[in-house]
This record gives structure tokens, sequence and C-alpha cells, in this order.
């Protein structure tokens, strides 16, 4: 992973060399580095264990993690979650401001599907077309912004949400993305989808409900963001509807079936089944 995380810095590096020295871009830049990069890994290894060409991945690689940070970039803002710290560094909405932040956010949802529609990336047109259309819908109206609506709404609902109600908001929210990551690769590969969809879905909800509970079980010098925000807000979560010991069962039960779906791939798909592990291990 860190190998991967370093090349996707130098691609990103590479791409915005190409923009203009305003502080629009340096905040772009800012948004875009450290982080986990698991969404890249995934795009990575599902190529690889397809077959596709791995290093021409790093181009859905960065367009994946430059929307991923364009939505990390919007959720802080004031008129959203309203952080001050993100990967332990203050949000772009605080280093700049709330305009800046906004513009950043939009450049790099931008940046997403330039980078994704580039000849580089693909030298067939309809792949290239079918991983910017699966993600306009991963990200959109039915996607991640679906998801954060959800999100928005539960914060001022009368009633909490229900299990089956969170389930829906984070297979927006989170998921979304985390499966177009894991099924990139098979896309690249004019590869079957449905094994690394089982994959990615299963993935995306364990690293939800393991989320979850370092917000219960962590603290903001480890995190790199601020801690304990969900039960100071009242909000229902795996882990307050389900438990602490509860919710860790069910994201071991969804790691299993993650690895479980990856049975057609032998050991291929061990990083891959490692990544899954790493989702509920993690510490931030």
């Amino acid at each position: 992973m860190k190998d991967w995380s370093a090349a996707v810095d130098q691609q990103f590096e590479h791409v915005l060399s190409g923009f203009a020295d305003v502080p629009v871009v340096h905040a772009m830049r800012y948004a875009t580095t450290g982080g986990k990069r698991l969404r890249a890994f995934l795009v990575r290894e599902s190529a690889r264990v397809c077959g596709a060409d791995v290093a021409r991945s790093i181009w859905p690689a960065c367009a994946i993690e430059a929307l991923h940070a364009y939505s990390l970039v919007h959720d802080d803002l004031p008129c959203m979650d309203d952080d001050d710290l993100r990967r332990g560094q203050p949000t772009v909405h605080v280093k700049w401001d709330d305009a800046t932040a906004v513009l950043c956010g939009d450049a790099l949802q931008t940046l997403a599907f330039e980078m994704i529609s580039d000849p580089l990336c693909h030298d067939d047109a309809e792949v290239r077309s079918a991983l910017a259309l699966s993600l306009a819908k991963a990200s959109g109206g039915a996607g991640m912004v679906y998801g954060q609506a959800l999100d928005i709404a539960a914060e001022t609902a009368e009633v909490p949400l229900t299990l089956e109600q969170i389930i829906e908001l984070q297979n927006g929210k989170t998921g979304a993305l985390i499966t177009w990551s894991a099924t990139a690769g098979a896309r690249l590969a004019g590869a079957d989808l449905r094994t690394l969809t089982q994959y990615g879905d299963a993935l995306g909800l364990a690293f939800q409900i393991a989320d979850d509970i370092l917000d219960v079980e962590g603290d903001a010098a480890t995190l790199g963001k601020a801690a304990q925000k969900d039960a100071d807000a009242g909000k229902a979560t795996f882990v307050s509807l389900l438990g602490l010991d509860g919710a860790k069962r069910r994201a071991e039960t969804l790691v299993e079936s993650a690895c479980d779906a990856l049975s057609s791939y032998g050991d291929d798909a061990n990083l891959l089944r490692a990544t899954a592990r790493f989702v509920v291990e993690r510490r931030s």
C-alpha cells in the first residue's frame, strides 16, 4: 500500500504541475496528500487479479482518490460537518477559506473525470466511458451524495435511523466508491464484475462499521480527526444499534464474506483478502 501510495503521490504531482500556481491548486495538492490510499490500492489490485495493465491503473486510482478528496473537503465545510482537522492537519477551509475549499472540491471532482477519460488510462474509449459513467453513478445522487444527504437529514430527524436505514445510508456515502474501486480493474480488463462487486459491497460496509467503532474507541491524535462526534450528536450508528461487541462481530462477518467472494481468484487475491482484514484492524 505504501509503495502504491508513493506512486499515486507522484502521479498527482505530475498532473497538478501543469496547473497554474494559484491558491486553489495549492489546496488541491494539499487535499490529495496523505491518507491510506485504500481506494487507489483496490483499483490496483483489482486490475492485477483481472489481468489488466497495472501501470495504467494509476489513472483510475488517482481519479478515485481525487473524487474521495473532494468529498472530504466539502464534508468538512461549516455548512456540512464543520470539522477543523483532517488527516492530522487543518482542513482546507481552515487553512485557506470556505470559498477556496468549495472551489478546491469542485476542481478535484472534475479532475477525477479528466484523469479517467485520458487516453493514457485505456486505449479503448468505450472502457474509459464505462469507467466514467460508473464513477458518476457511484458518486452522485444515487450514490455518495445520496448517502451524504441521508446522513445530514438524520442529524435533525425526530426518530433515530433503524439498522436497515443506516445500511442504506452507508452503502451510498461510503460503500459506493469502495465498490467502484474494487471493480475498476475488472472494467479495465473487460472481465465480469460480479465477484468483485460482492467483495466491494461487503468491504464497504465493514469499513464503515470499523469507522463507527473507531469513533468510540479512538482519539483525535490517532485518528487525525475529531473523535466521539457521532455520540455527541446523538446519531444512530452501527455501534449504538448493535453494541460495540456486536458491531465488531458484524464487521468480522463482512470481512469473511468479502474474502470468500474471492475464491475464484485463488491465491492471486491474497492481497485483496489482506486489505479486507486491514480495514477492520486499522487504528485510523
